[in-house]
């Protein structure tokens, strides 16, 4: 009861609904829309130079050959998730529509969140390090492996075509910070550690910056007006149920490879997460004379749920008493 008093009342959860009604009731529009586009991009980017300010050289290589976490999280991202995917064609079309299951086995092929898993992972206190490889690396993978999936598994129409740019922006937005915060580490990382109020702030902003901007953008593609609401419910309902399996099939594959805790953390984040800033840009490609608002309704709604649950289950394990693992970011 306590725990679910301290969660309910947690101010960041409460931050999170608080910026997603406000999103909904004064959606960003126009210039606004652009500002808070840039903006999001800024506070990324200032997320992972300061994760590469405060990693060390050896730890940042640490979290590279651990080809063992990488490998179980890739797994559930592009082989576990669209398997769900596939079994989930059952509720159509009685209780999803056709343009639902397409958006919901659409939802399954998409790659990890990058910001978002890394800074749950710290919250929650776990290797950051690792966190920051298998989250980047998924994201880079899945410009290639998604449009695949989708040829494979799915029937679009239009050309299918992947972009080389979205490989130069994952590069100038994360990987540079990071590497950037790398060679300022000797100069800085003493600041950052005695001062932990930036790396919460930027943490934690960088996740209320993505919910605003989604719940923003679905207000203005005018998604959940095209939609009864019962089907809401059930699309809702569907994706805590794909949310819970996941996270209890990736914590348990965890223990059972006799991971450590804190890389158990990366796999539940890191492979339980899918993208919302990649897959909305995927499918405006893929899907062309689509109802691309509908197809991308399930991963609007996963996403903003993902958020909360892995809120929750990230200060479940930041309040734990044990002292901060090598590669995690102090609180």
């Amino acid at each position: 009861m306590k725990l679910l008093r301290d969660t309910l009342l947690d101010p960041f959860l409460l931050g999170i609904f608080a910026v997603a009604v406000l999103a909904s009731l004064f959606p960003a529009t126009g210039t606004a829309e652009d500002v808070l586009s840039w903006v999001t991009k800024i506070a990324i980017a200032l997320l992972f130079l300061i994760y590469g300010a405060r990693l060390s050289p050896r730890d940042a290589w640490t979290g590279l050959k651990h080809w063992r976490l990488h490998s179980v999280i890739l797994a559930s991202t592009y082989l576990l998730f669209p398997a769900l995917g596939l079994a989930l064609r059952i509720l159509e079309p009685g209780l999803i529509s056709d343009d639902l299951y397409t958006g919901m086995l659409f939802l399954c092929l998409v790659p990890s969140t990058v910001q978002s898993s890394i800074a749950f992972t710290s919250i929650a206190r776990g290797n950051v390090a690792g966190a920051v490889v298998s989250a980047s690396f998924s994201n880079i993978l899945g410009v290639f492996v998604t449009p695949l999936l989708v040829i494979a598994l799915m029937t679009t129409t239009g050309s299918v075509r992947i972009d080389p740019s979205s490989i130069v922006d994952i590069c100038l937005q994360l990987l540079l910070p990071f590497a950037v915060g790398q060679l300022i580490r000797p100069w800085v990382t003493g600041w950052l550690t005695r001062h932990s109020a930036p790396t919460k702030l930027v943490d934690r902003g960088s996740i209320l910056l993505v919910v605003f901007a989604a719940f923003s953008a679905s207000m203005n593609q005018n998604v959940w007006s095209s939609v009864a609401l019962w089907r809401i419910a059930v699309l809702v309902g569907v994706c805590v149920v794909l949310l819970a399996l996941v996270l209890t099939i990736t914590w348990y594959t965890g223990k059972l490879l006799g991971f450590a805790l804190e890389d158990r953390l990366v796999l539940l984040f890191c492979g339980s997460k899918k993208s919302l800033a990649s897959g909305l840009p995927m499918a405006a490609v893929l899907f062309i004379g689509q109802p691309v608002g509908l197809i991308v309704l399930p991963l609007l709604l996963f996403h903003q749920i993902q958020l909360m649950v892995c809120t929750v289950i990230a200060q479940h394990f930041a309040r734990r008493t044990e002292p901060n693992p090598v590669g995690s970011v102090a609180e």
